[in-house]
């Protein structure tokens, strides 16, 4: 016995059978030819079409049906004719059609008599709603296999998801990152990323696959390891995307595609360069109004050969770009009105703080779709912002005119990750904050000097250990301009470092190293070191003038 679309079929012929049909088709001879040896007999699978007309028919005639007097045109009805059936009884369950029992001819070759015809009634009316009880037994096991499926596939596409997703945002001197992912379903097909450059650059790429499942994850996995092999190699966005593209188009399922903004961002100056593999248009906040960072670009993974335009833009102090996914923007309200981009622009119009954006436009999309929203695709938001100067000057217009109105303030503060190439960070924070205050010649040798003092502190004074953050501190007075960097490497205090003997270094008679602060002493004017039992400090002093020698 087999069920097919929806019906169970029997047919009982003349050879071998499964037992139950046996027993049943015994019963029935047994009424009606009692000396009739018995013989094998076998069944016959059939599946008929939901619009075979034998079906219409049989909904509409209930009872125990004769194939020699049915008048169809019916596949089916041609299969059963073929295979000698005689007899169709309809198995009905609380008015539903659930199956057909199929008879062949009897095995005494004599005609079905009426106690036959009232035997397979009873039969049918037994049979009807235990198969049905049957089958609905079958289709709950059925469901319930399909459940643990699916819960297992998501299971498995959210551990992928998570794995791919930073497990923390980057710490950029200056620069405030902030994040914000919320699938629509268990496993959405968003993705961002972040990638640290040894020269201190900083990789932004936010995606949205198509599909949602295991197959988007696995393509956000493989997307995401494409495109940050391509940056360890490429150095520009245009590029990257474009190698990613021609490996992803062997790759990728039919049908799917990869959407793709990616950003490099040179903290030091503010320069960010970018392109757009057909991903939602990103939005740059200035004190002039919200502008588009658009440029040209097929999906990820269409076709093979593309090129993506590369633009770049530099971020003004105050300024910040947000990166989203269209969940954001496609997002519809009751009367089935689109948040769309022009919302978006005005929004963000009216906000100058982009770490705090994400909670702005969150209460502003939850207003517009209202408390009933049923989230329609995934919302990812990622924002980018150089920090404001202080209200007290302008440190790259600072001259030594009025370097006055820095001195009655305090020292400018601020802290840099202990990681390999942060010293860059903070070379390049210093000359942003002395600005043109110094000559040429001079700011050359104190960032210098910042840079060699940074990498001691973080390398021998932090141990390189990202909890253990290294202090800098600016300070201008008429006369010179102090930094200060300090550690927490506490312990003796450290002795300024004699001339190295360079022969003695060369012979290995010396250790290669114990340059940096004699390198440092004869970058700047000054030199001090401070020195307790939690920290250690050192302080460089740089002259306006040459009054006291370069």
């Amino acid at each position: 016995m087999t069920t097919s679309r929806g019906f169970w079929h029997k047919f009982v012929g003349r050879k071998e059978v499964e037992p139950v049909a046996t027993s049943a088709l015994s019963a029935a001879e047994a009424s009606v030819a009692p000396s009739t040896p018995a013989t094998q007999i076998n069944a016959l699978d059939l599946d008929i079409a939901p619009h075979d007309p034998l079906l219409a028919y049989v909904q509409h005639n209930p009872g125990i049906l004769v194939v020699d007097q049915l008048k169809l045109n019916s596949p089916a009805l041609t299969v059963m004719r073929q295979a000698g059936v005689k007899l169709i009884v309809p198995l009905v369950s609380q008015g539903e059609l659930i199956g057909l029992i199929n008879l062949g001819s009897r095995l005494s070759e004599q005609e079905y008599a009426s106690d036959d015809y009232k035997l397979l009634a009873d039969l049918a009316a037994q049979a009807a709603p235990a198969l049905r009880v049957a089958q609905l037994v079958k289709q709950q096991q059925q469901e319930a296999a399909e459940r643990e499926r699916i819960e297992q596939e998501l299971k498995v596409a959210r551990l992928i998801q998570q794995t791919l997703l930073p497990q923390a945002l980057p710490t950029l001197a200056g620069w405030t990152v902030s994040a914000y992912y919320q699938p629509a379903r268990a496993v959405g097909g968003d993705f961002y990323d972040f990638i640290t450059f040894p020269d201190g650059k900083m990789g932004f790429i936010v995606a949205d696959v198509t599909d949602k499942g295991v197959p988007a994850a696995l393509v956000m996995a493989t997307t995401r390891t494409l495109l940050r092999a391509a940056a360890e190699r490429l150095e520009t966005p245009g590029a990257v995307l474009a190698r990613t593209n021609d490996v992803l188009v062997d790759e990728i399922p039919p049908k799917m595609f990869v959407t793709c903004f990616y950003a490099v961002l040179d903290p030091a100056n503010g320069r960010l360069r970018y392109a757009n593999a057909g991903h939602d248009v990103p939005y740059r906040y200035t004190a002039d109004g919200v502008v588009e960072l658009r440029a040209t670009g097929m999906p990820l993974g269409l076709l093979p050969g593309m090129m993506y335009e590369e633009k770049e833009t530099t971020l003004d102090f105050g300024d910040y770009v947000l990166l989203y996914s269209d969940g954001l923007v496609e997002a519809h309200n009751p009367e089935r009105e689109m948040f769309g981009f022009p919302r978006l622009q005005e929004l963000m119009a009216t906000h100058a703080n982009g770490d705090t954006l994400k909670e702005f436009l969150l209460d502003q999309l939850a207003a517009f779709t209202g408390p009933g929203w049923e989230q329609e695709d995934d919302v990812t938001l990622v924002t980018l912002q150089r920090e404001k100067r202080l209200e007290t000057g302008d440190w790259r217009s600072t001259k030594i005119s009025n370097l006055q109105s820095l001195v009655s303030n305090s020292p400018i503060e601020f802290e840099i990750p202990s990681a390999p190439g942060n010293e860059r960070l903070a070379m390049a924070r210093v000359a942003e904050i002395v600005g043109d205050g110094l000559p040429a010649t001079r700011l050359e040798k104190l960032k210098t000097a910042v840079a060699e003092a940074a990498m001691n502190a973080m390398e021998h004074g932090n141990k390189y250990d990202p909890d253990k953050p290294v202090s800098v501190n600016v300070f201008v007075d008429e006369t010179a301009v102090r930094v200060t960097i300090t550690d927490e490497g506490g312990g003796a205090p450290l002795k300024p470092s004699t001339t190295p003997d360079l022969e003695a270094k060369l012979a290995g008679e010396q250790s290669p190293r114990g340059w940096g602060l004699f390198l440092i002493q004869n970058m700047v004017n000054e030199m001090h070191i401070h020195q307790d039992a939690q920290h250690h400090t050192i302080e460089l002093v740089m002259y306006h003038t040459d009054r006291q020698g370069e």
